[in-house]
Parts: C-alpha cells; sequence; structure tokens
C-alpha cells in the first residue's frame, strides 16, 4: 500500500523551554522515530573531570550571556 501526503505547516513562534540529551522536536509527521544516545570521549580523558571548587565566583556564572530584551 502507497501513501501520499501533502503537508503545509506555518509556525509564527515556537518557544522551546528545555533541550536535553534525549530530547526529540518533532513538527510534522514521521513513519517512526527510533531513539539513539551515544557517549563518545573525544578528548581522550581517562579520568574524571575535577569536582567544581567551592570558591566564592560560581564558575557557571563566568559565561557572557546577551542583555535581556
Amino acid at each position: 500500500m502507497n501513501w501520499t501526503i501533502h503537508q503545509t505547516i506555518m509556525i509564527q513562534q515556537l518557544k522551546v523551554n528545555s533541550v536535553a540529551n534525549s530530547s526529540v522536536l518533532q513538527i510534522g509527521t514521521a513513519g517512526s522515530i527510533r531513539s539513539l544516545s551515544n557517549l563518545y570521549n573525544t578528548g581522550g580523558f581517562v579520568e574524571p573531570a575535577p569536582e567544581l571548587g567551592t570558591s566564592e565566583v560560581n564558575p557557571v556564572a563566568l559565561v557572557p550571556l546577551p542583555a535581556p530584551r
């Protein structure tokens, strides 16, 4: 059996609250979505990363962010 599907999608605004390692964002139709998760050590590291220090400076706060609108 053959199916022919014609679809038009118009998106005025799309807000994504969260994106995680296993997120799937689907717009439209799909026959099937199979999950796949791969973990690669592209840096050739041989031991765990050191723990974050308990200093006064929060290292996450050092990421430059644009001014809010």
